[in-house]
């Protein structure tokens, strides 16, 4: 079992590994009433009963459930950034556009997958209806970090700035792809391809 990695919501770290498989369990629990209830039913009992702990475990790590949403999302960025990485590494040196489909065939794939991930995404869609900033940038510095070595460029504000106009771009497409259809409009998503590809190809090339 993977630990949880630390999020700003948490008020309490885990420490032991009991502790740390009872976070995950929480937020296991906490992504799959997401899907089945919606955020606005979501509460804290119902995590503390789906996922067999008191409700005083949950209350240890987060004072209520929009904490506990937050820690999710955190997790959704960790995976996704693993699942980039382990694709990079079978891609080899790709170039730009390797690195591309990687990030977005991935964000795509947990999208349709990942439990509760339709809702808090990367923290984007917490509360649902409301979009804020703070995700797309961490995002955006993610892959600067992620990608400037496998791309040989340095990680600068530049970089950084290509990466932020580009999660932009992406977050809107695709969220409009899958108001659409439910598992996203592919046509959407291939118009989001082409936009993203004209748009690095001529920044990066």
């Amino acid at each position: 079992m993977k630990p949880v990695p630390q999020a700003t919501s948490l008020r309490r770290a885990p420490v032991q590994r009991r502790s740390a498989e009872r976070l995950t369990r929480i937020l296991d629990a906490c992504a799959d009433l997401l899907d089945e209830v919606g955020y606005d039913a979501l509460s804290t009992r119902a995590v503390a009963l789906r996922a067999g702990v008191p409700i005083g475990s949950v209350y240890r790590f987060f004072g209520n459930k929009r904490a506990m949403a937050d820690a999710l999302a955190q997790r959704n960025l960790e995976r996704w950034t693993e699942r980039v990485t382990e694709r990079l590494k079978e891609t080899g040196k790709g170039g730009w556009r390797a690195a591309m489909d990687a990030v977005l065939d991935e964000y795509l794939a947990m999208k349709r997958t990942a439990p509760g991930f339709s809702l808090v995404d990367f923290g984007n869609q917490i509360p649902v209806g409301a979009r804020y900033a703070e995700p797309n940038h961490r995002v955006a510095d993610r892959l600067t970090d992620l990608l400037s070595g496998y791309l040989d460029r340095e990680p600068d504000e530049d970089l950084r700035r290509v990466f932020l106009v580009a999660v932009e771009t992406a977050d809107t497409l695709v969220h409009l792809a899958f108001r659409v259809a439910p598992e996203g409009d592919e046509r959407i998503i291939a118009e989001t391809r082409e936009i993203l590809r004209a748009y690095l190809g001529r920044v990066l090339d």
